[in-house]
């Protein structure tokens, strides 16, 4: 069949209305960069919260990577149906997923080990040196530029963590296991956030169950490095109240990761880090509402340079 004239040659006026009006259309849509900034430092603000179960879990005879053991068996078993339906695309793609999975399952598993051996603060603080290598990251792999917003954002957030840290007179250097331990998950997760950035196109239901598989493995791998990690002491209903709560903490974890594994496949791994550094505000706070850790002018003032980064962050283009 031979074209008519109109496809041949399309009416100018038509074509510049529809040209206007996609154009509408897309200044009608959020932007998508901005959108997932948002909804990560809402999920920063949650990971804030999660040395919560962590320490509920260790109070009920949960010592070392225990806690975050039950805690992800139970995701997991949340997540089967929405695993099943994936199925497919798991098998064709589980080499894409191993990267970010094992870096940002080791990431979350050193965090939730970390918070049983240090201050709440210490490791919520050396996890947040994260930045760094983000940045480092975002140049060497991403060939990003280090413009001045970034850097302003760099220098905020850092500038905060140090005036937090100062009070004490403590470096952030670590001075424990679980400073140590802190230390490597912000490290593993600037490269498990690289991964994920590098994979954005596979699910998301497929990127938070490698997250938390890998969470879970290298938790198990702990159990050998960790003296004393024998099986837990607890009675049959002990256990069973245990793994009551263990399920009603994956209503918790589940929108936690997804709030955080999402913008990490629309945003770079500095960004994704300094964006998070939400979480050091909230754990702050809640750690010294709760816990008896000290919050006074010079956290507050160093939560305020670190809220700043992350706006920076955001209003950056």
């Amino acid at each position: 069949m031979i074209p008519g004239p109109t496809t041949l040659y399309p009416d100018p006026v038509t074509t510049s209305k529809r040209s206007e009006s996609k154009a509408k259309m897309s200044l009608s849509q959020p932007d998508n960069s901005t959108r997932a900034s948002i909804i990560l430092v809402m999920g920063g603000a949650l990971w804030g919260l999660y040395w919560i179960p962590v320490r509920f879990f260790y109070d009920h005879g949960l010592t070392g990577p225990w806690s975050g053991i039950v805690m992800y068996c139970a995701a997991l078993i949340a997540l089967f149906p929405f695993i099943w339906a994936d199925r497919h695309m798991l098998t064709r793609q589980w080499r894409d997923l191993m990267l970010s999975g094992m870096f940002t399952g080791a990431a979350f598993s050193l965090y939730s080990i970390s918070l049983v051996y240090t201050d709440v603060v210490r490791s919520i603080l050396l996890f947040y040196l994260t930045p760094i290598w983000g940045t480092l990251l975002g140049v060497v792999f991403l060939k990003e530029r280090l413009s001045l917003m970034r850097l302003a954002g760099l220098i905020c957030g850092l500038g905060g963590l140090f005036v937090v840290l100062g009070g004490a007179g403590f470096v952030p250097w670590p001075q424990n296991l679980g400073d140590w331990l802190a230390l490597a998950s912000g490290i593993c997760w600037a490269l498990g956030t690289l991964g994920l950035y590098k994979t954005g196109s596979i699910t998301i239901t497929g990127q938070v169950f490698a997250f938390v598989l890998g969470a879970l493995l290298l938790s198990l791998v702990s159990l050998l490095a960790l003296q004393g990690q024998a099986l837990p002491n607890v009675t049959q209903e002990g256990a069973v109240r245990i793994a009551g709560y263990a399920m009603l903490s994956a209503v918790y974890i589940l929108p936690m990761i997804y709030m955080t594994i999402w913008p990490a496949t629309k945003l770079s791994p500095a960004k994704v880090g300094l964006l998070l550094m939400s979480e050091v505000v909230v754990g702050i706070a809640s750690a010294a509402a709760l816990s008896g850790e000290p919050f006074g002018l010079r956290e507050f003032l160093g939560a305020t340079l670190i809220v700043s980064a992350a706006v920076l962050e955001i209003l950056r283009k």
